[in-house]
């Protein structure tokens, strides 16, 4: 521990520290615009300067480390001029139009200027022009880029993928593709987290809520909506809802105001997927000399990018199941268009989904076995949906709970995990361990898998045979395991993957909170949603079960293989440069 002052107080702080931990322990806030810890502690902003007695030049807070007797001032009248000219210098660059950016009011710049004061800029305007492809799902607007670089470090230390890098030199260094590729031509993965951890509007998803309002306004169209099971955890987050309240039933209430003509949950068919998937892997390890190990799961799509792009040799690996969100899709224009005795092809099928490479998967022109355009027409992030209540102006506080339309609106506990990392396996296996044994383990008995370690290993004995299994998020800890596998490091029957840290509660499409980290906190919900569900088993939904009797037939039967499963061979991704 080292003593020292900031802004006459004294402080103890431990010698590890910087001056921005140290100001914080005595509840002093210095600002920052660039900085998250332990991924861009750069100082590129130069907006948490502090001046050190007895150093001529200030010092940036975030990266520089306490020392034994240091006097620090914050907000001293050479700091705040300094800091002010530097947020205005980054203004300059800024498209500064705040009323048209889907970050106004959760801008981390906004909320600096606006602190320092600043009503005028004192600099010619000069933002980048931007040359981007509307139609991909993720978009760049390089006129909002401050290049702070933490969707480089983002992109390189969590996700491993370099798909971003300065470009340029002096007054024209940018940030932009690297290795001067479009970013269709990329390997990006999609998972969305450069643009949870941008502090500006530079990046988004692609906006498709005005297609949607179209859609309902549309006669002909019946709408129909599905909610994944991570965005009921996170959807009250924007609204200033306690998440006592933002239940997924007071949700449904929203989107039948807003005008959506049925209301599903995406449980149903994870549900449906642990039953296709389940059966596949148990008919794999029958048959175990016939297929490549480990099977890998199929249900995120930022994964399945991954995995086609980086390492294509082992595609065969995946499990052929569709993910939950495609596999609704196609349910949707087939099983239940014949129940409403509709025709497919007025059905708009849309989902809500926790992430922005959903949108990229429901485009794949191997994702309409309907034969009704695609399978899911639309897909709106978790932060769209807010925008739309958002503009129809309901009072989400005042809403009473309303239930799911039936019969694709019942779930299990089992369906409800499939938010967080751990939880597609968990389901999985608590199914997978009655299909061998005909009787149901305990509901808990596969909890080793939970939990926001990024690489989890577990042994799990079913009816004898031991089930290795390992659990993955965030796409640089898939490689360090993706390499072990192929090196014979590491050996697994069955394996979960999730691109984005802690799994779809921390997907890319969720609410942005400039700083924090919430996937584990949304973790617990979906933990504690299940803990107290009548149904934890995807084997005992009755809508399920009534889907195969009366349609689908067997799992891995020939309905199911034309509807619930899919090729991943017969589209490409572009290949690692």
């Amino acid at each position: 521990m080292v003593n020292l002052t900031i802004n006459g107080l004294p402080v103890q702080a431990p010698e590890s520290a910087t001056i921005l931990e140290a100001a914080a322990l005595v509840n002093i806030h210095i600002p920052t615009i660039c900085f998250l810890k332990d991924i861009n502690e750069i100082g590129a902003c130069r907006v948490c300067v502090v001046e050190i007695e007895g150093v001529d030049k200030l010092a940036s807070a975030c990266n520089n480390r306490v020392r034994e007797g240091m006097v620090v001032l914050t907000n001293s009248p050479r700091v705040r001029q300094t800091r002010r000219t530097n947020v205005e210098l980054i203004l300059s660059e800024h498209d500064c139009f705040c009323a048209t950016c889907v970050r106004s009011g959760n801008c981390a710049l906004q909320k600096v200027a606006n602190d320092l004061g600043i009503l005028e800029l004192p600099y010619e305007r000069r933002p980048a022009p931007t040359k981007w492809d509307h139609s991909f799902p993720l978009f760049r607007d390089a006129a909002k880029c401050i290049k702070c670089m933490r969707c480089i470090q983002v992109c390189d230390k969590i996700q491993g993928l370099n798909i971003w890098d300065l470009v340029g030199t002096g007054s024209r260094t940018t940030v932009d593709v690297s290795f001067s590729r479009k970013i269709t031509d990329a390997d990006c993965a999609l998972c969305g987290q450069c643009i949870t951890h941008c502090p500006v509007g530079a990046l988004r998803e692609r906006d498709d809520t005005q297609r949607m309002f179209q859609a309902i306004a549309n006669p002909k169209k019946i709408t129909v909506i599905q909610i994944a099971p991570a965005v009921r955890a996170a959807w009250g987050e924007a609204l200033g809802l306690p998440r006592e309240k933002a239940t997924v039933k007071r949700l449904v209430a929203a989107l039948r105001k807003i005008g959506f003509d049925y209301v599903f949950d995406t449980t149903f068919s994870a549900d449906l997927t642990i039953m296709e998937e389940g059966h596949e892997f148990l008919e794999r390890l029958a048959g175990r000399n016939d297929h490549p190990w480990p099977m890998f799961t199929s249900c995120c799509p930022g994964w399945v990018r991954f995995i086609k792009s980086q390492y294509p040799d082992m595609t065969e690996n995946l499990s052929t199941a569709k993910s939950p969100q495609q596999m609704f899709g196609a349910v949707a224009k087939t099983y239940y268009a014949q129940l409403l005795g509709a025709n497919p092809a007025d059905i708009f099928s849309v989902s809500i989904m926790p992430c922005v490479a959903k949108k990229s998967e429901a485009e794949l022109p191997t994702m309409n076995d309907a034969e009704a355009a695609q399978d899911v027409d639309l897909v709106l992030t978790t932060r769209e949906i807010v925008r739309m209540i958002r503009a129809e102006k309901i009072d989400v506080k005042s809403l009473e709970e309303e239930e799911f339309d039936s019969p694709l609106g019942v779930g299990t506990g089992a369906g409800v995990i499939f938010g967080a990392t751990g939880g597609v396996m968990e389901a999985a296996l608590r199914s997978a361990y009655y299909l061998v044994t005909k009787k149901n383990p305990e509901a808990d008995a596969f909890r080793d898998v939970r939990g926001m370690d990024g690489w989890k290993e577990a042994t799990f004995d079913i009816a004898g045979i031991p089930v290795r299994v390992a659990v993955v998020s965030g796409l640089a800890n898939t490689r360090r395991l993706m390499e072990h596998v192929r090196s014979g490091k590491s050996s697994y029957d069955f394996v979960e993957v999730m691109a984005c840290p802690g799994g779809c509660v921390g997907g890319g499409g969720q609410p942005i909170w400039d700083g924090e980290e919430l996937a584990s906190t949304r973790a617990d919900v979906l933990y504690g949603l299940d803990k107290v569900d009548n149904l934890r088993f995807s084997h005992e939904n009755p809508s399920v079960l009534k889907a195969y009797e009366s349609f689908f037939g067997k799992p891995l039967g020939h309905k199911c293989h034309e509807l619930l499963h899919t090729d991943h061979h017969a589209w490409e991704m572009p290949q690692h440069s």
